[in-house]
């Protein structure tokens, strides 16, 4: 996609990777809908963007299912206006490192809501406002090829993301709609809190800026290329998980001990 002059919808508009994506893609020309829960902090970021004035705004909480239905009605009204969407970017995300059995039921339906049910149906709703050619692009995690400890339900959204991203793609073959699916691996942002960074040098997990991985979301829209993961070695774990799990097993068997230690260290 050449992403000049297009009109590209942004969830979590206001994270680390989000604020990042959204200053790539303007400085590039694209139009943007910032999404987000808060709109002082959506109008902060769009007056710091090129061309503030070229960039909408929609304040909604995508852990709230009637947000979907506002953002539904926001774009078809926009389409009767005469502003067509040309690409969706489902970035919004959430995940809390704890074990399950120190999880509250609430937080778990909030991260499994905002991970994978809400860029589902928000990616359903497109459907009939997105123009042709466009594209849907989720934003995952390695997580979603590696079951690991203290991340229970953010693989499993993640997972589900990124199937149903490989479904999307072929089941809208010829529709005129391209579904992509990124997958960075642990990127410096507010989500994770000290415990996982101190985790994180401890097992020597790497770790990218937001702005790398934004640089990536801009070449995975103008490549349009289906899948790809982010990092190395991550993308070699992704791909040794598919084939011998076993050895991603123990692997992290050996780091077990010290990812329960900081696990158990509840903010």
């Amino acid at each position: 996609m050449n992403i000049k002059q297009k009109r590209i919808i942004l969830t979590g508009a206001t994270g680390g990777i989000g604020t990042e994506t959204a200053k790539l893609l303007a400085e590039q020309g694209a139009n943007l809908v910032l999404v987000g829960r808060n709109k002082e902090r959506l109008e902060q970021l769009k007056s710091t963007l090129h061309n503030p004035e070229q960039h909408l705004l929609i304040e909604a909480d995508l852990t709230k299912p009637e947000s979907i239905d506002f953002i539904n009605n926001t774009c078809l009204t926009w389409r009767k206006q005469g502003i067509h969407v040309n690409a969706l970017i489902n970035n919004a995300g959430s995940n809390r490192f704890a074990y399950l059995a120190q999880r509250t039921p609430e937080s778990i339906e909030k991260e499994l809501q905002l991970n994978l049910i809400s860029p589902v149906l928000l990616s359903q709703k497109a459907l009939g406002w997105l123009e042709r050619p466009g594209l849907i692009l989720n934003i995952g995690s390695t997580f979603a090829a590696i079951g690991y400890p203290g991340y229970s339900t953010y693989c499993a959204g993640k997972a589900g993301l990124h199937r149903f991203s490989e479904a999307m793609q072929r089941e809208l073959s010829g529709a005129g709609i391209q579904v992509l699916y990124l997958a960075p691996r642990a990127t410096d942002t507010k989500l994770n809190d000290q415990r996982v960074l101190e985790m994180n040098k401890v097992l020597g997990n790497q770790t990218d800026k937001p702005v790398t991985v934004a640089k990536a979301i801009v070449t995975a829209l103008k490549q349009e290329k289906t899948c790809r993961w982010l990092g190395w070695p991550e993308k070699l774990f992704v791909r040794i998980n598919q084939i011998f799990p076993r050895l991603v097993s123990s692997s992290l068997r050996q780091q077990h001990e010290k990812i329960t230690e900081f696990a158990s260290k509840l903010p």
